[in-house]
């Protein structure tokens, strides 16, 4: 049984060893369970795995038998300094909301986020919060605030045009919630500042609506898109494109983006070329589900237009063999209600393993970081999430955390 401790810890407690007993530990190919095992941490990172490993009291040893661990979960498309859109609209928050407002709300959404056991964030976009994301990082590097580890976009890239918040008098020159560059000399000198002010991602729109209640369209030239990845690559980075028309995700694989964000219309030959070419999707169904919701529809109604789009993406995704990373676009719904992109993952016909999986090592391998995280194993970081029920057998037992620890710190302990 967990020993009863703190349930909401104001910061991470200090690191120390520590080792979790005979517990439920998901295997390194995330395949199923070593039984009755026991997780040694030292100085923020796995030391070893397996049965009876020290006696010794100077390490503090937490029972967790009959329980499931698994790693940090990783959610590669968030929105830190957004909330629900029933509660403000997007127009709202970027016009109305001031960036100190914001930002505290962020530190609200970080700390809502780890205690649903997502320990590493892909921050996409600070939606009109200038670099607020990268302050976000920097306060949680610094144990100022406890939080997820972050790896932050900064403003995001619009063509001239696209994007809001749009719809006002032309005479009004209305703040953007993105940055606006055009043309090869704009977009790498856009690249540039970004990468100055902390990016460690960039973030294109490749594709968008040109006015209100029009359809997408293509925005970025080819030319345009491959100086983005280009200059991005130059500082060491790779770029993430919204995408939701083919066209739009045609040209970003053959630019050389690395992921693509939404993708709802790829058709299969594109999905197959994105197979080929190593690049990853991010389907965000959470957030098409949420929209939906504040549209009027409830779950168990015929399914709107949008919902069965993304549920025929996944079946198109899926007979490509197209990777498929957990991205969920969180921040238009509840921060902490992460998990639902990997339910929708399985309803629309991945197994759970696949889907944990798509938040654990697919994850971690898009971040680059393969050798650290997302996976239970020496030497990565002790990212771990004590769970109550399986979620290789189900995968709303993801919501069942009862601890989180974050570099081998306690970070939240359900009493």
């Amino acid at each position: 049984m967990l020993t009863s401790c703190i349930a909401l810890l104001p910061l991470l407690a200090p690191a120390q060893d520590l080792l979790l007993r005979q517990g439920n530990v998901l295997a390194a190919d995330g395949e199923g369970w070593l039984r009755d095992t026991d997780v040694l941490i030292h100085a923020g990172r796995i030391a070893a795995i397996g049965r009876d490993l020290v006696d010794a009291d100077s390490v503090e040893k937490i029972d967790v038998a009959g329980r499931f661990v698994i790693p940090g979960l990783i959610d590669l498309h968030s929105h830190l300094l957004l909330h629900p859109y029933d509660e403000a609209s997007w127009n709202d928050q970027v016009l109305r909301e001031s960036l100190e407002l914001r930002t505290v709300r962020g530190v609200a959404a970080m700390r809502a986020t780890l205690e649903a056991g997502f320990t590493t964030l892909r921050e996409l976009g600070t939606e009109g919060a200038a670099y607020a994301d990268v302050a976000l990082r920097e306060a949680v590097r610094e144990e100022i605030v406890p939080g997820p580890r972050i790896f932050a976009a900064t403003r995001a890239l619009v063509a001239t045009g696209c994007y809001g918040p749009s719809g006002f008098d032309p005479r009004w020159d209305v703040p953007k919630g993105a940055q606006v560059a055009d043309g090869v000399d704009g977009l790498r000198t856009a690249v540039r500042e970004q990468v100055a002010h902390g990016a460690d991602w960039i973030k294109v729109y490749a594709d968008y609506r040109r006015k209100p209640g029009d359809a997408s369209t293509p925005t970025y030239s080819l030319e345009e898109l491959e100086t983005i990845v280009e200059e991005a690559r130059s500082a060491g980075l790779e770029v993430a494109s919204h995408a939701v028309t083919d066209e739009a995700i045609r040209r970003s694989v053959q630019a050389g983006v690395a992921t693509i964000e939404h993708g709802t219309n790829a058709s299969l030959e594109t999905l197959r070329s994105m197979r080929e070419h190593g690049v990853v999707l991010c389907p965000t169904l959470a957030a098409s589900e949420a929209i939906s919701r504040y549209g009027g529809w409830e779950v168990g109604d015929t399914e709107p237009p949008r919902v069965r789009a993304s549920r025929e993406l996944i079946g198109r995704a899926l007979e490509a063999g197209v990777t498929i990373a957990c991205g969920s676009d969180v921040g238009v719904f509840p921060h902490g209600d992460n998990a639902r992109e990997l339910e929708l993952l399985v309803r629309y016909g991945l197994s759970p393993t696949e889907a944990l999986r798509s938040a654990t090592e697919t994850a971690a391998r898009v971040l680059g970081k393969e050798g650290e995280l997302g996976r239970i194993a020496p030497n990565h970081l002790a990212d771990l999430v004590v769970l109550s029920a399986d979620p290789l057998g189900n995968p709303s037992a993801v919501r069942s955390v009862e601890l989180v620890l974050f570099e081998g710190r306690l970070a939240y302990q359900h009493r």
